[in-house]
């Protein structure tokens, strides 16, 4: 259960690291080499850029990442260790083998206090090379977990030590930048309290929503996306689900440790193609991949995780969508919630019934909690299936595990339907320069891919520091797309809350601006793990000077 009192979140304490594993070097111009990419492969190349050379832009390690990093501080040091290990788990009556970090899903949750220096030691014990991206954070550059772009990949018995100022407080979370891990276990919350923290409540409760297939029935992410990469017209898309990083001469861990096909349609367990599947919300077509299971807090419906508290309680829930493939729609029974904060900004506090996250987006809300039990439902959006919990706070029988909460069918918020909080909102200013982000591809051929080109980190936007940008994103698509950008907060457009993920319906045109004060070379791409990994990414590279 992911849940705390209010003192006892004032009290936590901290884990201590160590590690007997080799460290992984931390410096270099990681992408000039022969390999690139999050699986290690030089995929195909549009035209270049006007700057089109590693020496144009600001390195990942470069002087310009460390001079804006002695700029955020240097507060108390927070030590943490993790160990990303094949796991046995209990789903709540159902165990699956997958990767989780230390055994347990979702990882230990990671809390610190904004202006703390987070150092985390990971010690890899995957029989594959991984990563540490840190959902939603600006950090410095080569923290920021992207394998041949802003680090090296952390090798199988090798460990690599993430330091860096967490400036902002707020919801987060962390996940592998590396093939398709993060349809795994490998994820785990991360809260970034404030010391000012201007909200009154009594307890949290953290939920982690994520649809689950990984050792199901024989079925891995990694034999899913081959399937889609070759069973979906016949092409062979983006290295055909057999992805290698740079200094790997095989084992993609289909079987948790033994090579996946790659070559074929479908290595092991049923076809997890979904078809069929539709949402008015979501503009049509719902999804690729057919999830037999739907997780909060890594528990089935039919054994939950459970909250409980007391009548009249404030409750702080933080919603996190770590799903592969899987927009929510979520709602607590018998109570109305007010929303505080879209990806760890605050908002103007809105009143609603239900909440849509498309895969990457977060949400806290408060709600004073009523005698009685009720369900917090999770609806995978357009897929017929749904994932629960429980308040607790009186006596009751628990809801069934289908029980359908009519707020699920009331007033829902998005995004787009919240203002930014006056101390959010982004200063009035014209864009100095406008990065046309076109998404394209298909389900049939599951090319995916931004600008017509599929993912190569030698392919750069060059943008300056100083500069207001605005990303025009056009979904030329028939699929919706949770676009995430790395190491920014972008504002949506009439004062529209600062975010770090957004959902981009088929068909439909967002323009979005951030400023550009984190020097680096930063990923624009689909928070869904399919898309991403088969092309949808890009790079936004600061140049030098």
């Amino acid at each position: 259960m992911r849940t705390h009192s209010r003192r006892a979140l004032l009290g936590a304490g901290i884990a201590v690291v160590g590690s007997g594993l080799p460290a992984a070097r931390a410096t270099g111009e990681f992408s000039s080499g022969p390999h690139s990419g999050t699986d290690g492969r030089d995929h195909a190349r549009g035209p270049h850029e006007p700057h089109d050379r590693p020496s144009d832009y600001v390195a990942p390690d470069g002087p310009e990442v460390a001079e804006a990093e002695r700029k955020r501080g240097s507060g108390p040091v927070r030590e943490f260790r993790m160990t990303p290990t094949a796991a046995r788990i209990d789903l709540g009556g159902r165990t699956v083998h997958t990767w989780a970090y230390d055994d347990v899903l979702p990882g230990k949750e990671i809390r610190v206090t904004a202006g703390d220096t987070l150092a985390l030691t990971l010690a890899n014990h995957l029989p594959q090379s991984t990563s540490v991206h840190w959902h939603g954070l600006s950090l410095r550059n080569d923290m920021d977990g992207v394998p041949t772009l802003t680090q090296r990949p952390i090798m199988p018995g090798v460990s690599f030590p993430y330091r860096f100022t967490v400036t902002r407080p707020g919801t987060y979370w962390f996940h592998p930048h590396s093939r398709v891990q993060q349809d795994r276990g490998l994820y785990a919350p991360l809260i970034v309290e404030d010391p000012k923290e201007p909200l009154s409540y009594d307890r949290e409760w953290v939920i982690v929503l994520d649809d689950w297939l990984d050792g199901v029935d024989g079925s891995t992410p990694d034999d899913v996306l081959a399937e889609l990469n070759h069973g979906m017209g016949g092409h062979s898309g983006h290295g055909g689900g057999m992805h290698m990083d740079e200094g790997e001469t095989g084992g993609a861990g289909g079987d948790h440790g033994a090579p996946a096909t790659g070559g074929s349609r479908r290595a092991g367990g049923p076809s997890r193609i979904l078809t069929g599947s539709r949402s008015t919300l979501l503009g049509g077509d719902a999804g690729n991949v057919d999830y037999p299971f739907h997780l909060i807090n890594g528990r089935l419906a039919e054994a939950p995780d459970i909250c409980r508290a007391k009548p009249g309680d404030r409750i702080r829930i933080r919603f996190i969508n770590a799903g592969g493939d899987t927009a929510y729609r979520v709602a607590l029974g018998g109570h109305t919630m007010t929303v505080t904060h879209a990806d760890g900004f605050p908002v103007e506090h809105a009143k609603t019934d239900a909440l849509l996250l498309g895969m990457g987006e977060r949400y806290d809300v408060l709600v004073t909690a009523k005698d009685g039990v009720f369900p917090l439902t999770a609806l995978a959006e357009g897929k017929k299936h749904s994932a629960q919990a429980v308040l607790r706070t009186g006596s009751g029988r628990a809801p069934g595990r289908s029980t359908r909460p009519r707020e699920l069918d009331g007033k829902l918020l998005s995004a787009y339907r919240l203002r930014a909080a006056e101390s959010a909102r982004a200063v009035a200013r014209r864009p100095d320069r406008t990065v046309e982000l076109n998404l394209t591809g298909s389900m049939a051929k599951f090319d995916w891919a931004i600008n017509g080109r599929q993912y190569s980190p030698r392919d750069r936007t060059p943008i300056r520091a100083g500069e207001r940008v605005r990303l025009a994103i056009r979904n030329h698509t028939r699929m919706w797309h949770p676009v995430h950008i790395h190491g920014h907060h972008f504002a949506l457009p009439d004062g529209g809350p600062r975010k770090d993920s957004a959902i981009v319906l088929p068909g439909r045109r967002l323009d979005v601006e951030f400023d550009a004060d984190n020097p680096g070379l930063w990923m624009v791409h689909c928070h869904n793990v399919y898309h991403s990994e088969s092309g949808m990414m890009t790079v936004l590279g600061y140049l030098k000077g």
